[in-house]
């Protein structure tokens, strides 16, 4: 994770090995290499994602079509332009994008927005985490 994130975001080993050999087994995991070097990592999961089921102090932009989900972004700290990369790829997958992050991680919630992101209110993690949940639906 860059160092200019958010460090407490996560926390106790998350994610683990396993998570992200389930995302790849799942076909859901994907790298971006720069040079011949793996530089990011993120998952896009489709939908449904159970921490979304109940938002609030908002609403979901669309919440009847399917959508797919990023999670677990992560770089290198030299890398530029991965959150451009992802976006680009992840909406040649699908027209309705969700992503969630921590309230303190300011350069994560910076991008979200600058890509055109509405937020749409708080959901929270399995552990009861709370996150800041943001949506893109291009009709």
């Amino acid at each position: 994770m860059r160092a200019s994130g958010n460090m407490l975001q996560w926390n106790d080993g998350y994610p683990s090995q396993s998570v992200i050999l389930a995302d790849v087994a799942a076909g859901n995991g994907y790298v971006i290499e720069e040079d011949g070097q793996t530089v990011a990592y993120f998952a896009l999961i489709p939908s449904p994602e159970p921490t979304y089921n109940a938002i609030y102090g908002g609403e979901w932009l669309d919440d009847e079509k399917p959508y797919h989900v990023i999670h677990r972004i992560a770089s290198t700290p030299e890398s530029h332009g991965v959150f451009d990369a992802i976006m680009d790829y992840a909406f040649s997958i699908d027209g309705n994008i969700r992503i969630d992050t921590h309230k303190d991680n300011a350069i994560m919630q910076h991008n979200i927005l600058k890509h055109g992101f509405s937020y749409c209110g708080i959901i929270y993690l399995l552990s009861g985490d709370e996150r800041l949940a943001y949506q893109k639906f291009l009709q």
